[in-house]
């Protein structure tokens, strides 16, 4: 999870023990199977999984787990877009090493800002959900009064503020690779502990379920579990680091099946554990034992600092568009406030994934993938392949359209 400068943008979630083979050009490939498929799951696997079970209350049990399959299966086919436009393009361009780069080549300048911006807006929107969850869980785990008129969530946001300031003003993320592969160990450990309780609570209580919560909450399904599934800035580094790319395919596709049936079982387990109890934030649900506020905590440490390493990727777009490339101090700081203020207007966790994945994720992991594609290969695809690449963008689009706007009258509903 550590970024180099030329590269943050594309490589967002690659793993600190992956940095210098992934973006240096003249080293060889080094990555087995085995090693890609482990830096494929760390890459998608985060704190979206843990609105997976409030989603899953929404729109049913069922219609969640065809929604998750659907989109994991989506995900993997634009995923190979990538890949395919790549290899179509190398012979002309050897040194496309990231999206950014793809767009470059295929649309010049616009294509570069258009991976861009969705790049920014999705890293971002990622750090506003790890304040909420943050400021939300500390909020439960040490309830506090009222101070100065502000809620104990704002209180909290506010007390990281310093401290995200000082983290957020180191230059280079070197030193903050130990607490990112911590990151993943807890957010992994987590996901068990909170399985296995939600297994024994299932087993005692037995909750009223529903299969299906109507159309009225699909386009709120789809936003959390393209969020879940956000990953698609790791795909071109980790097949350029594979030895056997031409294996990379179906290690993608092994990697992305075991995500799915993780993801679903978390999904559906915590549903089933707790039926319309069911909070946006999953771990809430647990109580106030000794264990689960351990995991709790573990997991506000674990997003704390990887706040950082997330935001990297923006700060290298700010600075390279408006400083010129350089370090700078006070914008790194200002982008810092303004995803405070943003968290601090956000009532929902689980709103605010599926915000962010219904609008930028849904462009940045299906529009884009698919435009390239049509355009790179436009002239040697049959109308099978044109007509797929064309029903992808234009359902990409529609998702991100009403998807935004369902998002949207979430939010604003919840906090009137």
């Amino acid at each position: 999870m550590v970024f180099s400068r030329d590269q943050a943008t594309s490589s967002s979630h690659i793993l600190p023990t992956e940095t210098t083979a992934l973006l240096t050009n003249h080293h060889l490939p080094t990555s087995t199977q085995l090693k890609t498929f482990a830096n494929v799951f760390i890459a998608i696997v985060g704190a979206g999984v843990l609105g997976l079970p409030y989603a899953f209350r929404r729109t049913g049990w069922l219609a969640g787990l065809l929604t998750l399959f659907s989109v994991a299966a989506l995900t993997y086919h634009c995923m190979m877009l990538l890949i395919r436009t790549r290899r179509r393009l190398q012979p002309l361009h050897p040194k496309l090493s990231s999206f950014g780069d793809l767009g470059a080549a295929v649309c010049g300048p616009l294509g570069r800002f258009a991976v861009d911006a969705m790049m920014v807006l999705s890293q971002a929107g990622f750090c506003v959900s790890y304040l909420i969850f943050v400021a939300t869980t500390l909020s439960y785990v040490f309830p506090s009064p009222k101070i100065l008129g502000l809620s104990p969530k704002s209180l909290y946001i506010w007390g990281c503020f310093p401290f995200q300031l000082g983290l957020n003003s180191i230059p280079t993320l070197t030193h903050l690779a130990p607490l990112s592969i911590f990151a993943d160990v807890v957010d992994i450990g987590a996901m068990g502990v909170v399985m296995v309780e939600d297994v024994v609570i299932f087993l005692q209580q037995r909750p009223v379920l529903q299969a299906f919560g109507g159309f009225s909450v699909f386009f709120y399904g789809i936003g959390v579990a393209v969020y879940a599934f956000e990953g698609i800035g790791m795909v071109l580094p980790l097949e350029s680091e594979m030895k056997e790319r031409n294996k990379f395919g179906k290690i993608l596709g092994l990697s992305m099946a075991f995500i799915s049936l993780m993801f679903g079982g978390f999904g559906a387990l915590g549903y089933f554990a707790f039926g319309e109890e069911t909070k946006d934030i999953i771990t809430t649900n647990l109580g106030q034992g000794l264990l689960s506020k351990f995991v709790q905590l573990g997991l506000c440490v674990n997003l704390f600092f990887t706040f950082p390493v997330m935001m990297n990727p923006v700060y290298e777009v700010v600075e390279r568009r408006f400083w010129g490339g350089r370090y700078c101090l006070w914008l790194r700081w200002v982008v810092v406030l303004v995803v405070s203020l943003v968290a601090l207007l956000v009532p929902n966790f689980a709103d605010f994934l599926s915000l962010v994945g219904s609008s930028v994720c849904v462009v940045l992991g299906f529009v884009l993938p698919a435009l390239f594609h049509l355009l790179v290969h436009k002239d040697e695809m049959g109308w099978g392949w044109l007509a797929l690449d064309g029903a992808v963008i234009v359902l990409g689009v529609a998702l991100a359209v009403f998807g935004t706007w369902s998002s949207l009258l979430e939010i604003f509903g919840a906090k009137a």
